[in-house]
């Protein structure tokens, strides 16, 4: 199946399945990176990625071979968009459910949260930092490029603040 055909449920089994191999030494780092390089040439590819990559089990995702940076940077404006609407989400969601009292929750978006920061901070992308400048604007003016993602998920002003407080702590990112 090519990756213009597939579904986003599809691309995140790619994912997964990409990880397992690598995991078991089936395909090489160099390999991988290939995969993951035709993968996110696709919305669906690329979203399916991210959840695949940033939600799973693998050790890779939390040491990130500079293969996978070059492979993502092969595609930096949904790459950008991408980890920016990731940090965010997870964000958001990790202090909810801290504030919910539901642990394994808040550890699994942590680690997205954890995950996403780790490639925001090594992949060394202009478009992010414009993408993630715009959140942080959108986050101060209550206007702007992402106020509508941040209406669409119904973020308080908790949320919210724990999403400006990340952005805050990454280079690049304008206080």
């Amino acid at each position: 199946m090519t990756e213009t055909m597939l579904s986003f449920e599809q691309a995140i089994a790619q994912t997964e399945e990409l990880l397992d191999q690598h995991g078991h030494g089936e395909i090489s780092t160099a390999r991988l990176a290939e995969r993951i390089a035709e993968l996110i040439t696709t919305s669906n590819g690329a979203r399916g990625f991210f959840v695949g990559w940033l939600t799973g089990d693998s050790a890779l995702a939390d040491t990130v071979p500079s293969e996978v940076l070059s492979a993502l940077r092969t595609a930096p404006d949904q790459v950008a968009e991408l980890l920016t609407k990731n940090l965010a989400m997870s964000t958001a969601m990790a202090y909810t459910h801290r504030a919910n009292g539901d642990s394994a929750s808040a550890a699994g978006s942590e680690q997205v949260s954890r995950r996403t920061q780790a490639l925001i901070t090594r992949i060394n992308l202009p478009a992010l930092v414009e993408q993630l400048t715009l959140l942080k604007a959108s986050l101060d003016h209550s206007d702007g490029h992402y106020s509508a993602f941040l209406r669409r998920w119904g973020y308080g002003a908790a949320q919210l603040k724990a999403i400006r407080e990340i952005l805050v702590t990454l280079r690049g990112v304008p206080n």
